[in-house]
């Protein structure tokens, strides 16, 4: 039995991770470390609420001392998720992607060695790798950092510090870096259920400049694999790259939905680019299924037409997130647990919660 603590496991990729964990580690157990911002939602996670061995802790990864007690006993793996991970807002202001992406990942190495954790796992990007060239050859875990937003130089400054952790004091790291994720329960700020809920109402698709920035696109229960996988058989102090080989523009993918939906493509309307939009990534895999065994499974075909029909079966979901209304999930479901007094010593529990009621436990998030 493995005790897991997940950062960020409320947001897209997290809660995935969550999902995964408990269907094929039962025996593990597993504690969600978030702080419900924006693009946090519990509602992402309600089919594994009612599992006993499920706990969520509100916290802030920059604060540990506001939820050490919560998390009890010492995970064995501490998966960081958590992040301010959208681009355009990093240009509006990058001050909170320090605080979160940078202070926060240092103070969790802090807490990590503090409190005993085997192994720490950073989720990081491939954006810290920078831009390539139509004819380059893919990332590999040896190219150079060169991050060219401020998102992107914020995760490329966690992993230094996750790597001179395991230099300097020899905490057991392992960092993964994986191309743009796409599926289920995705915030919809980001380019695929932003086209596709649109589309889906006949609403106009905004595209960045000409479209043609190329990203390769992995599902992320693909992601979610390799990450499982790094924790549990990854070298100490490695790096490994998740891909597809799935390489297409944007515009692309704006056409595939279009076509999946069948929607006019007269609803795109080109709109001013990003400042310092990088044209092209793609990551190399080869060591990554060579160390881990791993390989990607979902093909885009197979992953694009599954995400859209998972949009169109749940336009309640998506509909309360923009809306704003999914906020009012978790007062409603955890307000009066959070206020139940704690039989230990009478006090609140504050930010303790499991599906069965206030606990203590492991928290991870994502």
């Amino acid at each position: 039995m493995t005790r897991w603590l997940v950062t960020g496991g409320a947001g897209f990729i997290g809660s995935n991770f969550i999902r995964l964990l408990v269907n094929e580690r039962p025996a593990d157990e597993i504690v969600n470390l978030d702080l419900l911002t924006y693009a946090g939602n519990l509602e992402n996670l309600v089919d594994v609420h009612e599992s006993p061995r499920y706990a969520f802790v509100k916290g802030d990864v920059s604060t540990p001392a506001e939820w050490d007690d919560a998390v009890g006993a010492t995970p064995d793996v501490l998966v960081h998720f958590a992040a301010e991970s959208h681009v355009d807002r990093s240009i509006d202001d990058a001050t909170p992607f320090l605080r979160t992406n940078v202070i926060g990942t240092q103070t969790l190495l802090d807490w990590a060695r503090r409190r005993g954790v085997r192994t720490f796992v950073q989720v990081s990007t491939d954006e810290v790798y920078g831009s390539l060239r139509p004819d380059d050859p893919p990332f590999v875990e040896t190219s150079p950092i060169a991050p060219n937003s401020p998102y992107a130089a914020s995760k490329a400054s966690a992993d230094l510090l996750v790597r001179a952790a395991a230099e300097t004091h020899g905490l057991r790291t392992v960092i993964t870096r994986c191309s743009n994720n796409y599926g289920p329960y995705q915030f919809p700020e980001k380019l695929l259920p932003l086209m596709i809920t649109n589309a889906m109402r006949d609403g106009e698709l905004p595209v960045y400049g000409d479209g043609q920035q190329v990203r390769d696109w992995i599902h992320v229960d693909d992601h979610c694999r390799g990450v499982l996988v790094a924790a549990e058989r990854g070298r100490p102090g490695q790096v490994y790259n998740f891909g597809a080989s799935s390489e297409q523009t944007n515009m692309s993918m704006v056409e595939r939905v279009l076509a999946l939906l069948d929607k006019p493509r007269t609803l795109i309307r080109h709109v001013e680019d990003r400042k310092g939009h990088d044209r092209r990534y793609a990551m190399g895999y080869d060591f990554s299924r060579a160390e881990l065994g791993w390989e990607p499974r979902v093909t885009l075909e197979q992953g694009l037409a599954a995400t859209v029909a998972w949009y169109r079966e749940n336009e309640e979901w998506w509909t309360r997130v923009k809306s704003g209304a999914y906020r009012e999930y978790y007062d409603r479901m955890y307000a009066e647990r959070l206020r139940a007094p704690s039989t230990a010593n009478g006090s609140a529990d504050e930010g303790v919660t499991g599906a069965h009621g206030a606990r203590d436990g492991d928290s991870d998030s994502q």
